[in-house]
């Protein structure tokens, strides 16, 4: 699984790199500051330098001054004799007015052409080894000679990989990917769960409200997450109360309607009557039906899907019905007994009706650590084409040959399965067979 394509991997990669990059940002901006004020002390440091051998050299006699350059230490700067001033109109830099104000008036300080021998030093952390650019002054003592005087700049190697400096690195980011890891955890937990609930809700109506913990803006939309299941709880008990009062108060009418007909001296006529009769009373009684599939109050429990197969098939077989199964007992499922029954009775019903026989079987399938069962129920009917595959889950839909009114059908039996398999987190799939015939699978997840 990408960890990119959920929220909290983001949130986690956002965060990792935002800290890592601020951090980087940080020392780099550190190590700057400390290269700005370790260059400000050397260039200090070299005037301190400059002027100390400048006023030393104008307090000699000018015989000795060869002897004392060739004694003295160096520390990173060349005097020589200026014999020629044609390059000394060159504008003065920011050092040689440093130098000129250490100095004071009585020493003339100006800048030279860039000093380019092969006295400057190269700087260690270039590839190309490139040499540093010298800063060359001309100063003038006060008996009216001009020295030149190249100062060198310091040779600075590359800071050293030290074995604490990695081990601080590794601690560092360490530390940054807790913090990350935390702070995405604690983000997206609270949308993890609402999540859950909007999915569970799907498949139970009537699950407990989601705890009203956390920040305010969680706890705000766990609120309207709660109003919402309250309102369509609310909603489909009003539905379901509507149709079952219509369905009580048509009962009578209808009894008393039935116990007219069988007054009528037409048979032809009394058995039409009599039909349609009863075709009213079977969709009022499948649209309930519907209702309670959506709203169903009975409680899960774990359920051996074998026996239960067993048994709605064995009613089927003492109804007359063409029913055969055929499977391994031991799977268990979670399921609330009378709606599952119900879900089968339909489909088992719906292959023999439009199929002539049901033959009903069972399968097992694993995908990583998810555990499904299948229960397939075949037919020899002329099957489903596939464009109207998914129009039969919509309710009152039929189709116009052999699944029409006239066979029986109201149009909900399907509409009320794919319901009740969906509440057990299932799927109802359809399948056509070859030369004839339809399959049915109805895969649910197993405990």
């Amino acid at each position: 699984m990408n960890i990119l394509a959920s929220m909290w991997g983001r949130v986690f990669a956002l965060l990792l790199l935002g800290v890592t990059v601020t951090a980087g940002l940080t020392s780099w901006l550190a190590l700057g500051e400390r290269e700005k004020t370790l260059s400000q002390f050397r260039e200090t440091h070299t005037i301190d330098r400059v002027e100390q051998l400048v006023r030393a050299l104008d307090v000699l006699p000018t015989q000795n001054r060869a002897q004392f350059l060739a004694t003295a230490p160096r520390l990173g700067l060349q005097v020589t004799k200026l014999t020629s001033t044609s390059n000394t109109g060159l504008p003065r830099t920011e050092y040689a007015r440093a130098v000129s104000e250490r100095l004071g008036k009585n020493f003339a300080v100006y800048s030279l052409a860039e000093a380019s021998d092969e006295s400057c030093p190269y700087d260690l952390r270039d590839k190309q080894k490139r040499r540093l650019q010298c800063e060359a002054l001309g100063i003038t003592l006060n008996d009216g000679t001009t020295l030149k005087l190249v100062v060198m700049p310091p040779r600075t190697p590359p800071p050293p990989v030290r074995q604490d400096f990695i081990q601080y690195l590794i601690i560092l980011i360490i530390s940054i990917g807790v913090l990350a890891y935390l702070i995405a955890r604690m983000t997206m937990r609270p949308l993890q769960q609402m999540a859950a609930a909007a999915s569970a809700l799907g498949r139970d109506i009537n699950r407990p409200a989601l705890d009203e913990q956390g920040s305010s803006e969680i706890r705000q939309a766990t609120q309207a997450f709660n109003a919402m299941q309250a309102q369509i709880r609310q909603h489909i008990a009003q539905r379901t109360h509507m149709l079952a009062a219509i369905t009580h108060d048509l009962q009578t009418p209808l009894t008393r309607l039935r116990l007219r007909l069988e007054k009528v001296q037409d048979a032809d006529l009394k058995d039409r009557l009599i039909g349609d009769l009863s075709a009213m009373q079977m969709m009022i009684r499948e649209g309930l039906d519907l209702a309670r599939s959506m709203d169903s109050q009975e409680q899960r429990s774990l359920l051996d899907l074998h026996s239960l197969l067993d048994s709605v098939c064995t009613d089927a077989v003492d109804a007359g019905q063409d029913v055969r199964f055929s499977g391994q007992p031991g799977y268990i499922v979670q399921a609330r007994p009378q709606a599952l029954r119900r879900c089968l009775t339909n489909l088992i019903d719906n292959a023999v009706k439009y199929g002539h026989f049901a033959e009903v079987s069972l399968e097992h399938s694993q995908l990583q650590d998810q555990h499904t069962v299948h229960v397939l129920i075949r037919d020899g009917g002329p099957g489903i084409p596939e464009a109207y595959q998914q129009q039969v889950f919509e309710p009152f839909f039929r189709l116009e040959t052999s699944r029409s009114r006239d066979s029986g059908g109201t149009g909900l039996g399907m509409t009320i399965a794919q319901n009740i398999a969906q509440q057990h987190q299932g799927t109802l799939q359809l399948r056509n067979l070859s030369p004839q015939g339809l399959e049915v699978r109805l895969s649910l997840p197993l405990q």
